[in-house]
């Protein structure tokens, strides 16, 4: 026959055990609205039974809790993973897009394409009236807006790449300083895991950091040891996190072009290749040496370059051929250039011609190496550059048609850039609500569980007031006949 006490520990143990059932929903209903947070379940088991003896059956002794179980599908977390690599690059390089875009402002009253045709017209304006100094005073504010509208194309341009650069130590900060994280929650792990605990919380804190490195750059990362529950993180094949502690990430640039060294992205002493990630989508919108087309900033600082040096080069070489008053009056034979520069940033009206509007060449020579204040012959040709196809890098059109092809093709990368980033969003986002339909916090299910489990612990709570009723008839009770 069993202990008289079996069935007082069969209650205490229901009690223990719906108890920690209550305070596991509890828990879960604190952290509802905890970001990373996993509902938590107690694992239930029926504790080990007992013999009876002289009787062929066994006994059951109540119940255990014998484990807190995180409910975590880890498939998701590596698919929200891959995919928050990819969302992370394309806002990177849909944000640098966008700024250049608001930049240039094309079309606008005020852009660099209408500037250039106002240019133009203040050419045809000259040809038909070469001796008029308000012509020529015009021609040359429009000169100073054309050097002014390209010098400010390029500074802004230089902003930006700065700002990149901010951007991208501020990157490479938060990735170590997320490592460091990490390395220190898997040293904690690693002290309670052996010991036979479950440190639930902190495996929810270091899935909330390892999410928010997955966006910075591209993660692989191992399943938790066994015997330890530390997690190795690599990135591009190089360990960033690993039972040792975390390595440092470096970000290197060329000495002579300023742009990011592919080979001097380090992770401790170790080269490491970037494949995604907003990192990497920042350091192409910098620029990075043989990045070619990738690199945004240098790819149209280079084509506005081009075009304000083959657009200047144009106007001087025509300029220089014609005559202009001095040389028409006898006073000078000299023939200056109307710009000067060699790129946007330092193209300039030429300051002999801010200082004297005789300077500005309208006429064309004769065979006699003469020519009148009427003639405006040099003034039309340079109107009509606007039509001629002009010889830039890699392709040959009018200098309006090489900057709308860098407007269009602008237009077209931002585009494609704010389209992918648009589809990753909407992939994280449908598995996020698959993360939380298995692992969210859903408030009418814990207050079900919560009802069910408080029911059963009032139970076993009769359970024990009844077995302390039948000891206190035992004990107080038995042997007592007669008196």
């Amino acid at each position: 026959m069993t202990s008289t006490f079996h069935s007082l520990e069969v209650g205490k143990r229901g009690l223990a055990a719906q108890q920690a059932a209550l305070s596991t929903t509890g828990h879960n209903i604190a952290n509802a609205n905890t970001t990373g947070y996993t509902r938590q379940r107690a694992e239930m088991q029926a504790s080990n039974s007992v013999s009876i003896p002289g009787m062929q059956i066994k006994l059951g002794t109540g119940v255990d809790v014998t484990k807190i179980v995180r409910l975590r599908e880890d498939y998701l977390d590596v698919q929200l993973r891959g995919e928050n690599k990819t969302l992370g690059y394309w806002e990177a390089k849909s944000d640098t897009l966008t700024k250049v875009e608001e930049l240039l402002n094309e079309p606008s009253d005020d852009g660099l394409a209408t500037t250039m045709d106002e240019f133009w017209k203040g050419w045809e304006e000259l040809a038909k009236n070469p001796d008029s100094a308000a012509a020529r005073a015009v021609i040359r504010q429009k000169g100073v807006a054309m050097a002014d509208t390209f010098q400010h194309i390029s500074q802004s341009l230089t902003q930006i790449q700065d700002d990149l650069k901010l951007v991208i130590t501020s990157r490479t900060d938060e990735i170590n300083s997320l490592a460091t994280q990490i390395g220190s929650l898997n040293d904690q792990i690693s002290r309670l895991v052996p010991n036979k605990f479950q440190p639930n919380d902190l495996y929810d804190q270091r899935d909330v950091l390892i999410d928010q490195l997955s966006k910075l750059v591209e993660v692989k990362v191992s399943p938790p040891d066994k015997d330890t529950g530390v997690v190795d993180i690599s990135v591009g094949g190089v360990s960033l996190v690993s039972a040792k502690g975390p390595n440092k990430l470096t970000v290197g640039y060329d000495s002579a072009t300023g742009l990011v060294d592919p080979a001097k992205i380090l992770i401790g002493d170790t080269n490491v290749s970037l494949n995604s990630g907003e990192l990497l989508g920042r350091i192409e919108s910098y620029g990075i040496v043989g990045g070619d087309t990738k690199s945004i900033i240098p790819t149209i600082n280079d084509k506005i370059n081009a075009l304000a040096k083959t657009f200047a080069d144009a106007v001087n070489s025509i300029h220089q051929s014609g005559m202009n008053l001095d040389n028409i009056n006898g006073v000078s034979t000299e023939k200056v250039p109307f710009f000067i520069g060699t790129s946007a940033k330092d193209l300039a009206v030429n300051p002999k011609i801010m200082n004297s509007l005789n300077l500005i060449a309208a006429a064309k020579e004769d065979a006699s190496g003469q020519s009148s204040i009427g003639n405006g012959t040099i003034a039309q040709e340079i109107a009509n550059i606007k039509f001629k196809p002009l010889a830039f890098p890699g392709s040959s059109s009018t200098a309006d048609d090489y900057y709308r092809n860098i407007i269009g093709q602008l237009g077209i990368d931002s585009q494609e850039a704010q389209r992918l980033e648009s589809n990753s969003e909407v992939i994280i986002n449908q598995v996020e609500n698959r993360r939380q339909s298995v692992s969210g916090v859903s408030l009418d299910e814990e207050m079900a569980n919560m009802i069910k489990f408080q029911q059963a612990y009032n139970a076993s709570a009769r359970m024990v007031s009844v077995m302390d009723e039948c000891l206190d008839k035992i004990i107080n009770g038995m042997g007592r006949v007669g008196l």
